[in-house]
């Protein structure tokens, strides 16, 4: 009884209450929250030296190679989404609150995007210089991993509702997310090409806007629906 006591002190009300508190939370598991930007950063210094130093070669692969790399770092991070909240016992306090937890839900998401997919598109400019992606890139793509990244938090954040329960979701989560994540990818490195190309690249941007609206609008309700079904069963 004491410890669900606790564990219902500890849960925040509302969207900035839950992004504040992830937010503390990636503070405190500092090592857990630089893992995936190091990742990044180390993939993709070893593709120049796996492939070929040349630069003509690397900007042509240059997007692909950073949207990968961006991917595969978020699918290192999503699965903690809700793993500390379930552990301690916070995640079930919250689904037995009697508001509705889909905006809780996605200020954890945001948090989330904040601490793994915000630092990734920032540190991605100078990814691509050493990719040798023409400067007329940049802008394209730093908005088009703005909003990507956001939206791999919040299809990452469905896959993580779904594994909580397992502890680790292993092979399983990443098998769940990658078909999702692979429209964002493809759209991503069309919006980074077309400007390398000198064509117009808002239309493969504005599509990307779009899916993560229809994310935004249907995820947050999924994750909601998957908890409260996994804490019934």
């Amino acid at each position: 009884m004491g410890d669900i006591v606790q564990a219902s002190v500890r849960v925040p009300n509302g969207f900035f209450a839950h992004a504040k508190h992830d937010l503390l939370l990636a503070r405190r598991h500092l090592g857990d929250t630089l893992a995936p930007a190091l990742f990044f950063v180390m993939a993709c210094t070893l593709v120049p030296l796996g492939l070929s130093p040349d630069a003509q070669r690397l900007s042509e692969i240059a997007s692909g190679i950073l949207w990968i790399m961006i991917l595969l770092a978020t699918l290192l991070s999503v699965e903690k989404i809700f793993m500390l909240d379930y552990e301690d016992g916070s995640l079930e306090q919250l689904l037995i609150a009697p508001q509705m937890i889909s905006i809780p839900i996605l200020g954890k998401i945001f948090a989330h995007w904040l601490v793994i997919g915000l630092p990734l598109t920032l540190l991605s400019p100078l990814l691509g210089v050493m990719l040798s992606l023409p400067t007329v890139a940049f802008l394209p793509m730093i908005l088009s991993l703005a909003l990507g990244s956001a939206y791999l938090s919040l299809i990452g954040a469905v896959g993580a509702a779904l594994t909580v329960s397992l502890g680790r979701g292993g092979l399983l989560l990443p098998l769940l997310v990658i078909p999702f994540y692979m429209p964002i990818v493809i759209f991503g490195t069309a919006t980074v090409n077309a400007a390398v190309a000198g064509q117009f690249w808002l239309a493969p941007l504005a599509i990307i806007g779009a899916m993560l609206c229809g994310a935004m609008a249907l995820c947050p309700l999924a994750v909601s629906a998957t908890l409260r079904a996994m804490s019934n069963a």
